[in-house]
């Protein structure tokens, strides 16, 4: 499954970087080492829902430490609820109708991966605690801080673009895992919520800090936002919890804005208990239906999101073994009125049908919106 919502978030992601052809040609001093003869444009915009993008010289800017973590992640949810969260609080703060979107260029891998590493005479500026001689998961010091995110957001003035503002995320594990020794077994210790409420801050703190001793960064506006990570085995990803909007070139920060987020996996496990039993019971409903029309099902999952207690979305997956293209046709279309009679309304909702040869078709209600739409995927 996650394969599946992977690949379909990426081609959703993709729509970002669509319409080209509605470009400006403008002369750039978007990084520190722009200079006259670089080309830049704009990705053109689908809908406000999307930033432009930034291109320079035929390229999309790509983020000089996008993907260094401390540790290769094992879930990949973590990392897409990381960087889709990160863009949903930055929409709060900075209007995608003003703003120009361009991944991170004033934090290099080097430097990200200095700070993602423990604090020792060998690295300084290490974010994560000094390592103890310990590892007895009581008194062992954890590894708190995961990844780091940078977002740039860049305004234009007649035919050049200008860093105008920034976010940036600091993912902080809920569970750490280590090795007692090099290659024995992986060990966990469970992070209270408190202890990654208290370490997120003042690493933020410590962040914000660094950030205004950068001359291009020093009066900017600047969103710190932490955010939760879920563990290795979840099958959602983690969630942001707090922000702060840094607007007045700030070194330490004094406000917090309070995000109530949280993830579920529908079907509920026995022992667990959502939000909403009525959101629970309509995609048990959903489900029975088209399990016992197409009993040719490997399984019909769905990610939840909530937001201060109500639905915000949810991503459902469906496993098939249909080998016949009329099969997907008919089951899609069933699926299509199933999902308008059954699902929770309001909220948006994406369904993906795969089977082993890849996706088969794919369904989509926005927020508010009534009738689902319906793709199905054909090969010539």
């Amino acid at each position: 499954m996650k394969k599946i919502i992977l690949g379909i978030s990426i081609i959703l992601s993709g729509f970002m970087l669509s319409a080209c052809g509605s470009v400006d040609n403008l002369s750039s001093d978007t990084s520190n080492s722009s200079s006259s003869s670089t080309k830049t444009q704009l990705t053109g915009q689908t809908n406000t829902d999307y930033y432009q993008g930034v291109i320079k010289n035929g390229r999309y800017q790509t983020s000089k430490s996008r993907g260094v973590s401390v540790s290769q992640e094992s879930n990949q949810f973590n990392i897409k609820g990381f960087e889709n969260g990160l863009l949903d609080i930055s929409k709060k703060e900075f209007s995608t109708k003003k703003y120009i979107f361009q991944e991170g260029q004033y934090l290099s891998t080097s430097t990200v991966e200095n700070w993602l590493g423990r604090k020792s005479k060998s690295n300084p500026t290490g974010l994560n605690p000094v390592k103890s001689k310990s590892t007895n998961p009581t008194t062992r010091t954890p590894v708190y801080l995961s990844q780091i995110d940078e977002q740039d957001y860049m305004t234009q003035s007649g035919k050049s673009l200008k860093l105008s503002a920034m976010t940036v995320g600091l993912a902080i594990n809920s569970v750490d895992y280590y090795k007692k020794t090099a290659y024995g077994p992986t060990y966990e210790t469970n992070i209270s919520d408190a202890a990654v409420k208290q370490h997120g801050q003042e690493i933020a703190n410590q962040v914000i800090k660094r950030l205004r001793q950068r001359p291009a960064l020093k009066n900017i506006p600047i969103v710190i936002a932490l955010y939760k990570q879920a563990s290795d085995d979840s099958l959602v990803g983690g969630n942001f919890f707090d922000y702060s909007m840094n607007d007045n070139g700030e070194t330490k920060i004094s406000k917090w804005t309070k995000i109530n987020q949280k993830n579920y996996v529908f079907p509920l496990q026995s022992d667990k208990k959502g939000p909403s039993q009525n959101d629970a019971d309509s995609f048990d409903n959903f489900k029975s239906q088209i399990q016992g029309f197409f009993p040719n099902l490997s399984g019909v999952t769905a990610q939840a999101q909530y937001t201060d207690g109500s639905l915000s979305g949810m991503n459902i997956s469906i496993t098939t073994q249909f080998y016949s293209q009329t099969e997907i046709i008919s089951f899609t279309q069933y699926i299509q009125n199933a999902a308008q009679r059954y699902l929770p309304a309001n909220a948006p909702i994406d369904i993906t049908v795969s089977s082993t040869e890849g996706i088969q078709s794919f369904l989509s209600r926005k927020q508010n919106e009534k009738k689902f739409s319906a793709h199905i995927f054909n090969s010539y």
